[in-house]
């Protein structure tokens, strides 16, 4: 027996390759996000090879969520997959930069977003048991602090300790929790956090190999599809142009006069 798949952010990037992927797979599918028309036009896509329900939400808003999973058509209603990826970044300055509602916005769709799906979608897939499955879309900024990363890094470090804390409360249920962590993807992500300026989001991936939204979406399909009795705490994937860097040293003349 095949159950549901439930995607957030859906509508771009990780979730909608994710929700090729899964499709392919024969996962019927819940696809969430706040912009219809993309919903739809997905959909579209692919309802002729697998079940699909397009299902506008929006994340932020605890009683939308809520109502939108306990009025589910009975055909949507026995999910075994959470995919949690609903998230962006914003304000690529620094901290003392940033305006604060973006910082908001930050937290309320990375944090308080899969909070909110998590603790509506929990009851089925407990109800589900071994086999279920939630991935949490994380990054590698949860570890690794960069210039401009501030709220977003922050956010996304609450995502991994979650899961974490998720898994240690679920042992016994059967549902697993992954917190799978990309670094450098090229999708609609830098885009949005350079707030549409397009040749600010080329130059982050210019020069380099990122990931692609479809090397994310195959690490989901197969930690989906893991034996019922093997869980994955934590995936990161970077490209392999991307590794650590060293740590900032912050230099003028007068210090340099001073060690001279």
């Amino acid at each position: 027996m095949q159950g549901v798949a439930l995607i957030t952010g859906a509508t771009s990037g990780f979730g909608a390759a994710s929700a090729r992927q899964l499709a392919s797979q024969g996962w019927p599918l819940i696809i969430c996000g706040r912009r219809q028309e993309r919903l739809d036009k997905l959909a579209a896509e692919l309802s002729p090879s697998t079940p699909v329900l397009a299902l506008q939400m929006d994340v932020r808003d605890a009683l939308a969520v809520s109502r939108a999973i306990d009025e589910l058509p009975a055909a949507f209603a026995d999910i075994q997959l959470l995919v949690n990826n609903a998230g962006l970044a914003l304000a690529p300055g620094p901290a003392q930069q940033a305006d604060l509602s973006d910082w908001h916005t930050m937290i309320d769709t990375n944090i308080t977003g899969l909070v909110n799906v998590t603790h509506a979608v929990l009851p089925r897939l407990i109800a589900w048991g071994a086999g279920a499955s939630v991935i949490n879309i994380g990054s590698t900024a949860s570890g690794n602090p960069y210039p401009g990363s501030h709220v977003y890094g922050a956010s996304k470090a609450f995502v991994q300790q979650f899961s974490f804390n998720l898994r240690c409360d679920l042992q016994g249920t059967g549902v697993r929790v992954t917190d799978l962590s990309p670094g450098i993807a090229e999708t609609e992500f830098s885009l949005v956090r350079n707030a549409g300026n397009e040749s600010a989001a080329d130059a982050v991936y210019r020069d380099t190999v990122p990931l692609s939204a479809d090397d994310v979406a195959e690490q989901v399909a197969y930690i989906a599809a893991l034996p019922a009795h093997m869980n994955i705490n934590r995936l990161e994937i970077v490209p392999v142009r991307q590794a650590w860097g060293p740590y900032a040293i912050h230099r003028d003349a007068v210090e340099q006069e001073q060690t001279a």
